[in-house]
């Protein structure tokens, strides 16, 4: 991710651009693709006072970096999170502080997503009475230069299917509204080699009285993201791989066909285009710059995760649960 964006930085015509890693092979690859100057040190790295640090680390490493960044007042972004506790300490930590701390919410740019709100808001199919999502991907493709067992999505606290499940929350609710009540089943059926839950089957229940079943996994092959809504006049199908979204209502299927962008190179299965990445820091430095609000607070991520807390504690307990 962090190569990722240097590239969308550099897309979108910064270059005064600083790296920083442990990892000495990274270092090198990354001065050798992007021509940009990196450290192993990261003091060495604030000496040259830098005016935003995007944390693109492990999950489980994003609260470190930002009080770094809270403690030297320095702008950030962090990467999808994935631990509430982790997110109600920035909160606090950045009281009173002047700097902005923002968090990523990659599918709010996504074509299908902002083509599918746009049907919506037109009552397109009527009221919306039920949703079908399906995310699958295998997790051995998900980087297919390195061992999938080496990374962060092969560790228990942040496995795949688990990462995946707050990318699905945030999107949806936007779409939709805040959830009701969940009731979950979570677990493992394959036979990757690692300590993690391979899937995550969530029924939910809106406020506004629509009911979803959301299903995500990492042992899908071929890979899946695709999204059915049914109201009381049609049904909208959103397949986010292929880039198309499909209208019936009642009679004849009418497709749409949006514009992707490419996937960057080396990334199979569902991996999203390199657009989405790019609309999402241009965001990130119009929020800096104090141009235009970014549209997903760490307040708006501390709700998903905890909305995240209560489906596992669903799946642990065996029963519906009701938020509060």
């Amino acid at each position: 991710m962090g190569k990722r964006r240097i590239r969308n930085l550099l897309k979108l015509g910064q270059s005064d651009i600083i790296g920083f890693d442990t990892r000495k092979d990274r270092r090198n690859e990354t001065t050798k693709k992007y021509h940009i100057k990196t450290f192993s040190r990261l003091d060495e790295a604030f000496e040259k006072k830098p005016g935003l640090m995007i944390i693109s680390t492990p999950p489980d490493l994003h609260l470190k970096y930002a009080k770094v960044a809270i403690e030297k007042n320095v702008n950030f972004f962090t990467e999808l999170n994935m631990f509430s506790k982790d997110i109600e300490q920035i909160i606090h930590k950045m009281r009173g502080k002047s700097i902005v701390g923002l968090p990523s919410c990659t599918l709010r740019f996504h074509p299908v997503v902002k083509k599918a709100k746009q049907l919506l808001d037109k009552n397109t199919i009527g009221n919306v009475l039920l949703i079908q999502q399906h995310i699958g991907q295998y997790l051995p493709n998900w980087h297919p230069w390195e061992d999938y067992r080496k990374f962060f999505v092969s560790k228990r606290e942040t496995g795949g299917a688990r990462e995946l499940l707050p990318f699905e929350l945030f999107w949806l609710t936007y779409l939709f509204s805040d959830i009701k009540s969940v009731y979950a089943n979570i677990g493992k059926v394959s036979k990757l080699d690692a300590d993690i839950d391979d899937f995550y089957q969530i029924l939910i229940e809106f406020k506004n009285k629509i009911f979803c079943t959301l299903n995500i996994d990492v042992v899908s092959i071929p890979s899946f993201r695709e999204t059915k809504i049914i109201g009381e006049k049609g049904t909208i199908l959103c397949n986010f791989v292929e880039g198309t979204i499909k209208i019936n209502r009642g009679k004849n299927w009418k497709e749409l066909k949006l514009n992707m962008g490419s996937v960057a190179k080396g990334y199979v299965g569902s991996t999203p285009p390199e657009a989405l990445y790019e609309d999402e820091m241009r965001a990130v430095l119009n929020a800096i710059k104090k141009e235009k609000k970014y549209p997903y607070s760490m307040n708006d991520e501390l709700k998903t995760l905890k909305t995240m807390d209560i489906i596992e504690q669903s799946s642990k307990k065996g029963k519906k649960i009701i938020l509060e």
